[in-house]
C-alpha cells in the first residue's frame, strides 16, 4: 500500500469496469478510503446491477483498502447526494470524487432519437453534475477538495457520435466552472480525456494510434487528487493520457479579429471575412478528407 492518498476518502462513479475501476483500485492501494459507485449497466445502459459496484469493494478490501459499494444511478439528483452522503457516513468527509460513469449510444445525427440522445447526456454530464453538485457543497464548507470530470478527444466533435461529444465537451465547460466558482473555497477542479483499452473504446468509429491502459490513466488520476498537484495550484485544467503520453488541452480563446467601419451587412461580412478573420481549421476534418481523398485515389483504375 501507498501513501499518496493517506487519510482522504474518495469517491469514484463508474468504478465497476474499466478506467473507474482502475481509478477507485488505485486510489485504495495508495491509501484513500473509497466509494464505489457503479449503476452496473452495460455500454448502451441497459440491465442494471449492483453486483459490479460490490465486486469492487470486495476485491479493495481483499487487498487491504477500505470501500463501500453504491449502486445508485447518478444520472438523477438522489443518486449523486447518495455518493456524496455514504462517503460522509462512512468516512466522515469527502476530499475528492472522480467521475468516469458514461455510456454510448452510437448512431449518425439525422438518425438519432432522443431515446438515444438524452440518457447519454444524463449520464455523462447530468451525471457529473449531480456529484460535483453534492460533493462542492461539502467541499466548500471544508475549504477544501478535488473535482475530476472525465471528458474525451471527441469533444472536438464526432462523425457518429454526436450525443457522446456533446456531453463531453459540457463536462469540460462544468469543470472550467466549477474550478472558477470553488477557487476561493480551496476546492479544485480538472478533466481527464483519457485514451485507454476499455469496452468503450472499442466502439470508436476510428482507429486509435496512441493507447494505453487504465492503469496508466488512474496514476493521473491518483496525481491530480493528490496535495502534490494543489500545491502545483492545478485547477480547470484538461489532460489527456495516452499510453507514455501526457498532454493538456489549450484553454478557449479568441484565435483572430478583426474590425470593420459601419454598420454589418450580410454583403460586407461576405467581403470582409474571409480575407481577415478567416477560419480554424478542424484537424478532425481533415483528416476525413483525407481519408476520403485516399479512397477515391485507391478506386481509381490503374491508380
Amino acid at each position: 500500500m501507498g501513501n499518496f492518498l493517506a487519510g482522504r476518502a474518495v469517491a469514484v462513479t463508474g468504478a465497476g469496469r474499466g478506467i473507474g475501476r482502475a481509478v477507485a483500485l488505485a486510489c485504495a492501494a495508495e491509501g484513500a478510503s473509497v466509494v464505489v459507485n457503479d449503476y452496473g449497466v452495460s455500454v448502451d445502459g441497459s440491465s442494471p446491477t449492483s453486483g459490479i459496484a460490490d465486486g469492487v469493494a470486495k476485491e479493495i478490501g481483499a487487498a487491504g483498502g477500505t470501500a463501500v459499494a453504491v449502486a445508485d444511478d447518478i444520472a438523477t439528483m438522489a443518486g449523486g447526494q447518495r455518493v456524496v452522503d455514504v462517503a460522509l457516513a462512512e468516512y466522515g468527509r469527502l476530499d475528492g470524487v472522480v467521475c468516469t460513469a458514461g455510456i454510448l449510444r452510437e448512431r449518425m445525427l439525422f438518425n438519432m432519437s432522443e431515446e438515444e440522445w438524452d440518457p447519454v447526456l444524463a449520464t455523462h454530464l447530468k451525471g457529473t453534475f449531480t456529484v460535483f453538485r453534492a460533493a462542492s457543497a461539502v467541499m466548500r464548507a471544508q475549504r477544501s477538495g478535488t473535482l475530476i470530470g472525465f471528458t474525451s478527444g471527441n469533444h472536438q466533435g464526432s462523425v457518429s457520435q454526436a450525443n457522446y461529444s456533446a456531453a463531453k465537451g459540457g463536462v469540460i465547460s462544468l469543470v472550467r466552472s466549477a474550478a472558477l466558482g470553488l477557487h476561493k473555497y480551496g476546492v479544485t477542479a480538472n478533466a481527464v480525456a483519457p485514451v485507454a483499452r476499455t469496452r468503450m473504446s472499442e466502439g470508436v468509429p476510428m482507429e486509435l494510434k496512441e493507447i494505453g491502459d487504465p492503469e496508466d490513466v488512474a496514476a493521473l488520476v491518483v496525481y491530480l487528487l493528490s496535495e502534490r498537484a494543489r500545491a502545483e495550484r492545478i485547477t480547470g485544467q484538461v489532460y489527456t493520457i495516452a499510453g507514455p503520453k501526457i498532454a493538456v488541452w489549450a484553454q478557449p480563446r479568441e484565435l483572430r479579429a478583426a474590425y470593420g467601419e459601419g454598420p454589418w451587412t450580410p454583403d460586407r461580412i461576405a467581403d470582409f471575412l474571409p480575407g481577415t478573420v478567416g477560419t480554424d481549421p478542424m484537424p478532425m476534418l481533415a483528416h476525413l478528407e483525407s481519408m476520403a481523398a485516399a479512397a477515391a485515389h485507391g478506386a481509381r483504375p490503374n491508380a
